[in-house]
């Protein structure tokens, strides 16, 4: 089957310079890459239409052989133009600049080894109070600077990194692969491109040493028990020039005397006394902002909660405040004395001559005793 022309594929002039054939390549390599188009016969087969184009295109040589000579100049097959050796560079070189361009990578600049730094994360504990109205802390977090001895270099002073002799400094070497070369990483330099024959003995060669540096957290009012504040930048710095790594700083509460915190509201128990929930009365409960009067009316149960509403957390995004949860726990007397004994037995003697209007919920509790028992 005969092939289209090249010009016509990529969709350019024959006058069409370098950027401009890199431009159209580009964009029919974004439309037709199989990991865009997967199971998609038709679209595989335009890629690599489209990408042999361009590997023909983008080589000069071979442009001229293709221009002058059609198809013919630069099949192998048929021996024919200048085109017919040297097919070595084509679909390498192409696939390093075009996806190296898209995806961070190298080609024939030799960037492919550039790499971002490694996020961090830093366990900070905070109390509830700096949780629920923000604050500032000082933390000190591990980084990497450059080594003062060999200033960056990872040589010995006097002495200097010299060319990887595997790669010729590249950082890639070529790996015939069948028809086709493929570019990897030189496994000597690593991908530097250079090799350090008297490593510094400060840094052992890394041009980098370890140090600690302090950075100012700025905690937000209402912000909750694991979540993460992120510092751009300020993780492990990248390779090679690559961008440094973020730092996470994730934030854990410590656990309060008195308040527990559900969301944006806060609970507590609030002992009273046996007269104060028959009776009624004022107590002094806490909040963050301080003291604050709740009216306890007469015959309160043990377990009975109040809504103190706008006295909890502020919420760290709609500012809107939680509420405080008070728990009513009716203490029950301790220590006892002999008048106090005394009064308790009378009480209870005047109380049991009318136990259904004094105790209903245990009257209620033993007649569904007696049921159960068909009694």
């Amino acid at each position: 089957m005969s092939k289209r022309d090249y010009y016509e594929v990529l969709g350019v002039n024959r006058d069409a310079g370098d950027d401009e054939i890199k431009k159209a390549y580009r964009k029919l390599a974004m439309k037709y890459h199989p990991d865009r188009n997967p199971d998609n016969k038709e679209a595989e087969e335009k890629f690599k239409e489209a990408k042999e184009a361009y590997e023909m295109l983008s080589d000069p040589q071979k442009k001229a052989a293709y221009d002058r000579y059609g198809h013919a100049g630069v099949d192998p097959s048929m021996g024919a133009g200048p085109g017919a050796q040297g097919f070595e560079g084509g679909f390498a070189d192409a696939f390093g600049d075009i996806f190296g361009d898209l995806f961070g990578g190298g080609g024939r600049g030799g960037r492919s080894n550039v790499y971002r730094g490694a996020d961090l994360r830093y366990n900070l504990e905070i109390t509830l109070e700096e949780a629920a109205r923000g604050a500032e802390k000082t933390i000190r977090i591990p980084t990497v600077e450059e080594c003062g001895t060999c200033h960056g270099s990872g040589a010995k002073p006097g002495t200097h990194p010299k060319p990887c002799p595997t790669c010729q400094g590249h950082g890639q070497v070529r790996v015939q692969q069948g028809f086709f070369s493929i570019q990897q990483t030189c496994p000597k330099c690593h991908g530097s491109g250079k090799i350090i024959p008297d490593p510094c003995r400060d840094c052992g060669g890394a041009g980098r040493t370890k140090k600690q540096k302090t950075l100012e957290v700025k905690i937000p009012a209402g912000i909750d028990d694991g979540m993460r504040l992120r510092h751009a930048g300020h993780g492990e710095p990248g390779l090679n020039g690559g961008p440094p790594g973020d730092l996470y700083v994730e934030i854990h509460i410590r656990k309060h005397a008195v308040f527990e915190r559900d969301h944006d509201d806060l609970h507590c128990e609030m002992p009273i006394s046996i007269t104060t929930a028959a009776l009624g009365g004022e107590i002094e409960i806490p909040t963050l902002e301080g003291m604050a009067r709740l009216k306890i009316p007469a015959e309160t149960q043990s377990g009975k909660v109040f809504r103190l509403r706008g006295k909890g957390i502020k919420n760290v995004r709609s500012h809107v405040h939680g509420d405080l949860m008070c728990h009513v726990v009716v203490e029950t007397p301790v220590n006892l004395t002999e008048r106090q004994r005394e009064l308790l037995r009378e009480f209870e003697e005047i109380s049991s001559g009318n136990a259904t209007r004094h105790n209903p919920k245990a009257q209620g509790w033993m007649d569904k005793v007696r049921d159960f028992f068909g009694g």
